[in-house]
């Protein structure tokens, strides 16, 4: 699973680099400077909860909790619920999409960034839980 997290975030960091770029120099003056703002602060959050995907990959080569686990994957559902709706709100216009039903989704996403960061928090209180693969008894 760590390994999993590694890769989540690198791929997140590129893309937010990406992402980011595109903001700044694809979409100046196809959208307003609002809606580049908004796609901005998508890439900002991404950005943020990159660094503790990559940080909770980190973490389990020394210690597992399953609120760790949990953590980390609120973290990737709140990327793509929370950024994702931003950058799709801010290019509405521009790609012609009916998105009003994202809306709700920004905040959906902002309640899992939420609700991970507090399992995270708890998960520093937990035993270390070191589950084994039931073929050859490794540690994961």
């Amino acid at each position: 699973m760590r390994k999993k997290f590694l890769r989540i975030g690198s791929v997140s960091a590129m893309l937010a680099v990406i992402l980011g770029a595109f903001a700044s120099h694809g979409l100046e003056g196809k959208i307003t400077a609002e809606q580049i703002e908004t796609f901005q602060i998508g890439v900002r959050y991404q950005f943020y909860h990159t660094f503790v995907i990559l940080l909770i990959g980190v973490l389990l080569y020394f210690r597992k909790t399953k609120m760790m686990l949990t953590a980390g994957w609120l973290f990737v559902a709140g990327i793509l619920l929370f950024s994702g709706s931003l950058y799709l709100l801010a290019v509405r216009d521009l790609l012609h999409l009916s998105v009003s039903w994202l809306g709700p989704v920004t905040p959906i996403g902002g309640v899992l960034f939420i609700l991970g960061w507090i399992l995270f928090l708890i998960s520093t209180f937990q035993d270390n839980e070191l589950y084994r693969h039931k073929d050859n008894n490794e540690a994961i």
